[in-house]
């Protein structure tokens, strides 16, 4: 059995924030922060101080999660960003609200000088006879200090305190990894024991002035017995007065869900009924686990059960079985033609994941291009005369402002570029879309022709299509590339209308031009979008010539990416770390492209060299470590290493520098996400490097010394093209069958929520038994847990190093 913990945070919006721009506005974004380390980012939204961000992550959390971070800062374009605030949520605040946390959150102020981090190892010991009885606290070392001084180190020494008796160690010079080895003393009377407190904390020495706090941590000694281990360096309880609000208010949605998968052969028989109608078609749809499962899940929770089914249906091979039975499904609900597919059904959002899941390379195939053109030309396209901006024209013309309708000619020829060049891509597109898609919508053709046969309908077997491949695919990832993995950034508002107006032009293509006149200012595009439509129908139509015979019946047991589609490629500053240190600075780095995809982070000297032949490479399954480089450990910033293990076994350290801080975190990020899936990544590593005989970071003399920093490659990001884990979607239906025990006990009983639609189909019907079979499954799932529960402890949780499993029930 694993522990599975899971973080889902959504950065809403700001309220009143503080003006820190000359023009009484900021432009505000948020950083996303587990245990201070940096996992996501939202957009900068321009000259606003009541912000909307709107963003969703679902973070996979690390053993031992301590805390959440969500600071809020202003973007400047010259100098570093300004810091408005942040919200700081702990484990326990977290876990203490089983429905999650949704509120506004004032943002409390952040001062840099006082910012703590690290951790610090202790081993106190107390005897349990003697008089008077001594207290040992011996201090081993910490780690991850803040930097105080301007070299980027910290000259640290403890400060450890007992029932007024205080005592130091010596001071370490010139790092943030100290290593002192002292064990201090203190002689305590019995009665001093019971209720006593060690407190340790953790301070920068500085030749002139006032030394600066590090951190520090209270520990409990009044039991006999030995504490070990390390531990999270706190600040002082703030005494200061609140800010009241001064510095405006965060709206964040958090929810902890801490699941405990068991191993696979545990759910299978939730799996195999779940598939029943699938595997066999006959059985009325009303009556089966599939379509409890449906009615059960609430609007809320109905996008995380289609992506979970959509897993474990390619795991088996049977993802457009399972997608015909739900079409099937929502077509014998729809009357109406024009109101197919429009809700958020789960027939709906599943083909949409699906989509997502199966489809993602095919996406960045058909629109990189055109959007990668679109943020690097940076044009000004408005065909809004109220939003118009004519001072604009004095970029494109010495004579003066220009005028409306030169301004609407010059943005209407820029946009029908664009747009013509999308068409053009999607309508050529036709064998680079994945076999799996096509017998998909092959299938969906045939049965929305089914339901509705007449010639007055002949339009909505294209719109069937074209409304999920162009409305929920197309279009959004358009409009928020950075969402769908096409650009990095996000856009500036002058790219971000462009690329509205482009995703608008796209609907109303894949509407099939029946929304052509909504906004009148769009008329002038028509002459383009009625030509594209006639041509979109042509490319559906070719799209579903496809032999769906075996479509489907092969298991998909990995995330269906192309191993050696490029992730990430650009140019940067590589340096071995076995090169001679001696070496000029200037000399040390040496400028390569870099090429990631899922096998290798491979660097030439230009990117014509693409040939395996003529790169280097060091394969992702041999990366050991992605980590941040200190600040000068190097003359130049923005510094990573990946530290790979080569075919001899050992460990090879290569640093890579960055153009800035943002290019430096996409790398990281990217890169931690591609070895996410090895499973011998080192726990530690050195954030310097070894020269003049030591490290630079801890002082360790020998090259070989274990890494004084942990590594932090076990938060992700949960994504769309990440591998399939059948069992940890199971165990998440699991999770929200158990979550609506109630609704399922009414809909079993035909109760009022249930209604006539959940009425348990006769025996007669072939299928009745699937409601009482299901209620079986998962008493025999709740029988699993539980038994795992009673083996470490019935009250106790799970701890983080919980790998046993369990016997199949």
């Amino acid at each position: 059995m694993a522990k599975s913990t899971s973080l889902r945070c959504r950065v809403l919006e700001g309220k009143d924030l503080p003006a820190k721009d000359v023009s009484g506005s900021s432009d505000p974004y948020c950083v996303v922060k587990v245990d201070n380390e940096v996992v996501a980012r939202t957009a900068t939204v321009w000259k606003s101080l009541n912000p909307f961000w709107g963003e969703e992550y679902t973070l996979r959390l690390p053993r031992g999660f301590r805390s959440l971070a969500i600071y809020v800062l202003d973007e400047d374009t010259i100098g570093h960003d300004d810091v408005i605030g942040k919200v700081s949520l702990s484990h326990q605040q977290i876990s203490a609200q089983p429905r999650g946390i949704d509120s506004w959150l004032s943002l409390a102020p952040v001062d840099p000088d006082e910012e703590v981090q690290g951790e610090i190892q202790l081993e106190v010991r107390v005897p349990e006879q003697g008089h008077p009885r001594v207290l040992r606290c011996h201090l081993i070392g910490a780690r991850d200090l803040a930097p105080r001084d301007p070299s980027g180190t910290s000259d640290p020494f403890a400060r450890v305190s007992c029932c007024g008796h205080t005592q130091e160690t010596a001071v370490i010079k010139k790092t943030r990894f100290p290593r002192w080895d002292e064990v201090l003393e203190f002689e305590l009377a019995e009665g001093e024991l019971r209720d006593a407190v060690l407190s340790v904390e953790v301070w920068d020495w500085d030749m002139v002035g006032k030394n600066d706090f590090l951190g520090r941590v209270e520990l409990p000694v009044g039991t006999p017995g030995a504490t070990k281990g390390w531990f999270q360096l706190l600040p002082f309880a703030s005494s200061a007065e609140e800010p009241g609000g001064r510095l405006g208010s965060l709206r964040l949605a958090v929810r902890l869900v801490e699941e405990r998968v068991l191993p696979p052969h545990c759910y299978q028989p939730l799996i195999q009924l779940l598939a029943e109608p699938i595997r066999c078609p006959g059985q009325p749809p009303a009556g089966t686990a599939l379509a409890v499962l449906e009615e059960v899940s609430s609007g809320e929770s109905r996008q995380d059960v289609a992506t979970k089914l959509v897993k474990i249906f390619l795991a088996q091979g049977l993802a457009v079985p399972f997608l015909d039975y739900l079409i099937a499904r929502e077509l014998a609900r729809t009357t109406d033609p024009n109101t197919l597919f429009r809700s958020n059904s789960l027939a709906s959002k599943s083909v949409e994941m699906f989509m997502k899941v199966v489809g993602l390379p095919y996406l960045h195939e058909v629109l990189k291009p055109v959007v990668s053109r679109v943020f690097e030309e940076k044009k000004y396209v408005e065909l809004d005369p109220c939003k118009m901006e004519l001072s604009r024209g004095r970029r494109i013309s010495f004579k003066g402002s220009l005028s409306e309708a030169q301004v609407r000619e010059s943005s209407l020829g820029l946009l029908q570029g664009y747009l013509g060049d999308t068409v053009d891509a999607i309508v050529g597109s036709v064998e680079k879309c994945p076999p799996l898609m096509r017998a998909a919508f092959k299938q969906l053709r045939r049965r929305v022709e089914e339901q509705f046969p007449s010639e007055q309908h002949e339009e909505v077997r294209y719109f069937s299509i074209s409304g999920f491949l162009f409305l929920r695919f197309f279009a959004p990832a358009v409009l928020t590339p950075k969402l769908f993995g096409l650009r990095e950034q996000h856009a500036d508002p002058r790219t971000g209308r462009t690329l509205l107006l482009l995703a608008k032009a796209l609907q109303s293509i894949g509407n099939l031009g029946l929304q052509l006149g909504k906004e009148p200012w769009m008329a002038p595009l028509h002459a383009v979008l009625l030509p594209s439509i006639t041509r979109v129908k042509a490319f559906l139509d070719s799209l579903v010539e496809v032999d769906g015979t075996h479509a489907g019946e092969e298991p998909v047991l990995a995330a269906p990416l192309c191993p050696t589609a490029t992730i990430k490629e650009g140019f940067l500053h590589v340096r071995e770390a076995e090169e001679p240190s001696s070496l000029l600075p200037r000399f040390a780095f040496k400028k390569r492209y870099f090429w990631l995809s899922a096998e290798a982070l491979s660097y030439s000297k230009t990117p014509e060299w693409q040939g395996p032949q003529a790169r280097c490479r060091i394969p992702v399954p041999q990366m050991r470590a992605v980590e941040r480089v200190d600040e000068g450990t190097f003359p130049q910033p923005h510094v990573m290493q990946v530290v790979a293990q080569d075919g001899a076994g050992q460990l090879r350290t290569t640093y890579i520098q960055c153009k800035g801080a943002q290019e430096l975190w996409q790398w990281l990020w990217a890169l931690r996400q591609a070895s996410s899936t090895n499973q011998t990544m080192l726990p530690t590593c050195h954030p310097g490097a070894f020269r003049a005989a030591r490290w630079s970071c801890c002082l360790q003399p020998a090259r070989a010394a274990p890494g004084c920093s942990r590594t932090h490659g076990a938060v992700a990001l949960d994504e769309w093209s990440d591998p399939l884990d059948p069992a940890a979607a199971a165990q998440s239906l699991y999770g929200h069958l158990r979550a609506a025990g109630a609704r399922l006990r009414e809909a079993a009983e035909g109760g009022p929520e249930g209604g006539a639609a959940m009425e348990p189909p006769q025996a007669g019907q072939g299928g009745g038994a699937a409601w009482g079979r299901l209620q079986e499954v998962l008493r025999d799932l709740d029988i699993a847990h539980e038994a795992f529960a009673h083996r470490h402890g019935a009250t106790s949780p799970p701890t983080d190093t919980d790998t046993d499993t369990v016997a199949a029930p």
